[in-house]
């Protein structure tokens, strides 16, 4: 239905990223200390806006069948990524790279309608993933790494989740789905700029 149409999520989308995006802060500073600190972890708009756009990526690009190849792919790197940060390893420069990274899953949503071979879209998921990973794992609690680890992979994949239902909507309901993506890709390339600005 009409709630679903083009201009109604554009206005959403823009709403929502105007009240959001003041909020964009560093990694450093998060309290980490069990499940639920792993849960809200991910909300952070760099991680949320490339996770949501993992989700409508691998549902508007990807095979029909294989839609779920880029959540598991996301998810699966990103514990990979957690693992290395949590056990002291450093990579400069990461707070850019991983606002880089909405920008290059904001792109890949624009041209979901034209996809790059399946090997080469699921290794930048990989890639965008093991730097989000490195972020959760290096503030990783010194104690309960595993449900703290636990909270931000169920985060992770519920954001998944709402990024594919979002990319379905938009297939079934949306006037010119593909005006739509291309909307949707452009405002989360725009917002991965403003946070490389910030950091």
């Amino acid at each position: 239905m009409a709630f679903f149409s083009a201009p109604r999520i554009r206005t959403l989308l823009v709403g929502g990223l105007a009240l959001g995006l003041g909020t964009a802060q560093a990694h450093t500073g998060h309290g980490t200390s069990g499940l639920w600190t792993g849960m809200v972890h991910p909300l952070g708009w760099d991680h949320l806006l490339a996770m949501v756009a993992v989700g409508v990526w691998s549902v508007s690009a990807l095979p029909q069948q294989r839609a779920w190849w880029g959540p598991a792919v996301f998810l699966l790197a990103l514990i990979f990524g957690a693992s290395l940060g949590a056990s002291g390893w450093v990579l400069p420069g990461l707070e850019q790279g991983i606002a880089l990274t909405v920008v290059l899953l904001g792109a890949m949503l624009v041209w979901a309608r034209h996809p790059l071979p399946l090997v080469v879209g699921l290794a930048l998921v990989a890639g965008a993933a093991v730097l989000h990973g490195v972020a959760h794992g290096a503030e990783a609690p010194g104690a309960g790494f595993g449900a703290y680890a636990l909270g931000f992979v169920l985060t992770t994949a519920v954001l998944h989740w709402g990024g594919m239902a979002c990319g379905l909507a938009l297939r079934q309901y949306a006037q010119r789905p593909g005006w739509a993506l291309t909307t949707l890709g452009s405002l989360c390339s725009a917002a991965g700029l403003y946070l490389f600005s910030h950091v």
